[in-house]
C-alpha cells in the first residue's frame, strides 16, 4: 500500500537530488527520509532509486511513481477539503499564485472579500509568471494559478495547453504604449507601434517581450531593446526618465504610479487573457470554488 507521505517524500527527493535536501525541505532529518524511502521501495516491492556516492537517480518505476505523484497528492489534498467542508468544520486553506500585476490590482480585493465572507478560510500567496505558475498547479504546489495568454499569440498550442484545467475567465487586459511626458506622441490618443519603430525599447517579462517582437515583427521592424526588466515598476521608471518606450497591459500601469511617464492607447488593439486555472479535482473544492468566484467579482469591478 502506497502512503501519500511517501510519495510526498519521494517527490522531494527526485526534486532536491538527495536526501539531506529533501530532509530540510520537509522539515525532517536525513535519516528519517531514508527511513520513508525505504519503506515506499518495500511497499511497491521494487528499487526507485539508484545511489552511487553522493549521487542519486531514479530508477525506470521511480520516474514512473514521481510522475503519478503530483495527480495522486493534488485528488487527495481535494478530498480531505472536501470532507473537512462537508464534516462542517467551515475552514479551508487556499493556496494561490499570480503573476505580479494581479497580485497588486486582483488579489487584494478579492482576498478581502473572501476574508469578509469566509473569515475561516486561509489564502497563501506565491507570485510566478506563466508558465511557472501553471506547472506548480500541475505539479500540486498551488490550488489557483492566476494566468494570462495572448490573444492570437501561438496559435493551437497555447491553446492546448491548458486543456486538461478548469479555466475561469477574469478580464480581457489591453495593452498600451508607455512614452515619456515629453515625448512627441505623450498628448496622443493613440499610437500605432509603428510610430515607435525608430524609438529605444524597455522590454518587460520573458514571455511580454515575446510578444512585443511579435508585435512588432507584424508592424514591420524589430525593436531595439536597452533595456529588459521583470519589474513593472522599474519599467515605468526608466520611461519616465526618458530611457526609452515601452509597451505593457493597462493592469500593469494600474498597479503602480506612471510619475514621468504617460500611457496612450495603442492601435490596433492587443489585449492578453487574464483567467484562473485550477485542476478539476480541485474546482469541487468550496474554499477554492469561493476564491475563484471573489476573483471573478474583482476582476468585474
Amino acid at each position: 500500500m502506497i502512503e501519500a507521505r511517501h510519495l510526498r517524500v519521494l517527490r522531494a527527493v527526485a526534486t532536491t537530488g538527495s536526501f539531506s535536501a529533501a530532509g530540510r525541505e520537509l522539515g525532517c532529518t536525513q535519516p528519517a527520509v531514508s527511513q520513508q524511502m525505504k519503506a515506499l521501495e518495500g511497499s511497491v516491492g521494487t528499487p526507485l532509486l539508484v545511489r552511487s556516492g553522493r549521487e542519486m537517480r531514479l530508477t525506470q518505476a521511480g520516474e514512473a511513481l514521481v510522475r503519478h505523484a503530483s495527480g495522486i497528492l493534488a485528488g487527495l489534498t481535494a478530498a480531505e477539503e472536501e470532507v473537512a467542508a462537508i464534516a462542517g468544520l467551515r475552514a479551508g486553506r487556499v493556496r494561490l499564485v499570480s503573476f505580479p500585476s494581479g497580485s497588486s490590482t486582483l488579489v487584494p480585493t478579492a482576498l478581502a472579500a473572501l476574508r469578509a465572507a469566509h473569515p475561516g478560510t486561509r489564502v497563501s500567496l506565491e507570485e510566478a509568471e506563466p508558465p511557472k505558475s501553471v506547472e506548480l498547479l500541475r505539479e500540486g504546489d498551488c490550488d489557483i494559478a492566476l494566468a494570462f495568454r495572448y490573444e492570437g499569440a501561438a496559435g493551437a498550442g497555447e491553446a492546448e495547453e491548458w486543456d486538461d484545467l478548469v479555466i475561469r475567465p477574469l478580464l480581457s487586459d489591453r495593452l498600451v504604449s508607455l512614452v515619456p511626458e515629453g515625448h512627441r506622441l505623450a498628448r496622443a490618443e493613440s499610437v500605432a507601434i509603428g510610430e515607435l519603430a525608430d524609438e529605444p525599447w524597455i522590454a518587460g517579462c520573458p514571455r511580454c517581450r515575446g510578444q512585443l517582437v511579435q508585435v512588432c515583427a507584424g508592424a514591420g521592424f524589430t525593436p531595439r531593446i536597452d533595456f529588459a526588466t521583470d519589474d513593472y515598476p522599474a519599467v515605468v521608471g526608466l520611461v519616465g526618465a526618458g530611457l526609452g518606450v515601452a509597451v505593457l497591459p493597462q493592469l500593469a500601469v494600474e498597479s503602480v504610479r506612471p510619475r514621468g511617464a504617460r500611457a496612450v492607447a495603442l492601435e490596433p488593439a492587443v489585449r492578453r487573457e487574464i483567467v484562473a486555472l485550477t485542476l478539476p479535482d480541485l474546482a469541487q473544492v468550496p474554499a477554492v470554488a469561493a476564491t475563484l468566484d471573489e476573483l471573478a467579482r474583482a476582476a468585474a469591478r
